[in-house]
């Protein structure tokens, strides 16, 4: 069953949907489907793309994260549990390609860093195991490219270079390399690498003062040069110079309730996505101008289900899609621009 709403404030409507056979969803058992709608609002963003993927019994574990490669149209979902493959790759319009289950221990945290001459899945493992506490590249097809950290030992040090529970990454198209450490782990770090790996800048310690954190969760960087980090234990997102690191500027006001796991902009920057794992619910936040963090405005929020508990997601920078990787659901949906589209 997947259940979500699409609200901004001001009374909604309730539509009560039930839809598509197992031809569609690929199961025997209906979906319900639940939308609510703000007819006030100036415009509903985002709806459901009831269809991908085409069929959800590749979902055999808990959906930690899913990444896009927007070049090749391809969407790599990671997963964990005994005796499943760990990372499956769908087609954007959902067919299933293939899946791959090599060193990888417990992933959670996953990055397509595609160019024209080169695809590479980037992953950050937390697993207490022989691949746990490092960063690793693949090549599309699964094989080992590189690891960094020290592969089962977590630690805190910087050379040799070693994590704890390493979080996100993000990996820019020059090679730099984003990574937040210490998904509850002994490390609560910002870390820049360039391509050949060398530390260029390193930000942030255990604590809540400015450009220090309490679980950094997600991270992003926007085409200004601001890196957006989701401190979720801390209920904000920090935003770093990423030249040098330091801290422009702190959103706190949105965040109340609950901090931040997930942070991605849309493809115009016109927007950030925010999740927020135990409210369920995504937001739909205003990107700032250059120069000017100011306050967070959430424009919309997309409510899911009760314990659907989005972790962490993607937004292809071609279409505009949202996958979000649910890890109460234990699935992967798509949520795609409403421009065009007729209920």
């Amino acid at each position: 069953m997947a259940r979500f709403w699409v609200c901004a404030a001001g009374a909604c409507v309730l539509l009560a949907l039930l839809v598509l056979h197992f031809h569609i969803c690929g199961s025997p058992v209906f979906r319900k489907l639940s939308f609510q709608i703000n007819w006030n609002a100036e415009e509903i963003l985002y709806r459901l793309d009831v269809g991908w993927p085409k069929y959800s019994e590749y979902f055999t574990g808990t959906t930690f994260c899913v990444a896009v490669d927007s070049l090749n149209g391809l969407v790599y979902v990671a997963q964990r549990g005994d005796n499943i493959p760990k990372v499956l790759v769908f087609t954007e319009d959902g067919y299933f390609l293939r899946a791959w289950n090599y060193t990888v221990d417990s992933p959670h945290g996953i990055f397509a860093a595609s160019t024209p001459h080169e695809q590479s899945i980037w992953i950050t493992d937390v697993g207490s195991g022989s691949y746990g506490h490092t960063v690793k590249k693949y090549n599309s097809l699964g094989d080992l490219v590189q690891v960094l950290g020290t592969p089962g030992k977590k630690g805190s040090s910087l050379n040799p270079l070693q994590f704890d529970n390493p979080a996100e990454l993000y990996v820019e198209d020059t090679g730099d390399i984003y990574i937040v450490d210490g998904d509850g782990g002994l490390n609560n770090r910002l870390i820049k690498l360039s391509q050949d790996f060398s530390i260029l800048w390193l930000r942030g310690e255990n604590g809540s003062g400015p450009a220090k954190f309490n679980i950094p969760h997600s991270v992003t960087v926007d085409s200004t040069g601001r890196v957006w980090v989701a401190d979720r234990g801390n209920k904000r997102i920090q935003v770093f110079d990423k030249e040098t690191g330091e801290l422009l500027g702190t959103w706190d006001n949105c965040f109340i309730q609950e901090g931040p796991s997930a942070v991605r902009f849309t493809p115009d920057e016109k927007y950030l996505i925010v999740a927020q794992l135990n409210l369920s619910r995504l937001s739909i936040v205003a990107a700032p101008p250059v120069g000017d963090i100011g306050l967070c405005s959430v424009i919309s929020t997309i409510q899911l289900a009760d314990q659907v508990l989005p972790h962490l997601l993607e937004v292809d920078r071609k279409t505009g899609a949202i996958y979000v990787a649910e890890i109460g659901a234990k699935q992967v949906q798509k949520y795609v621009p409403w421009s065009g589209y007729v209920l």
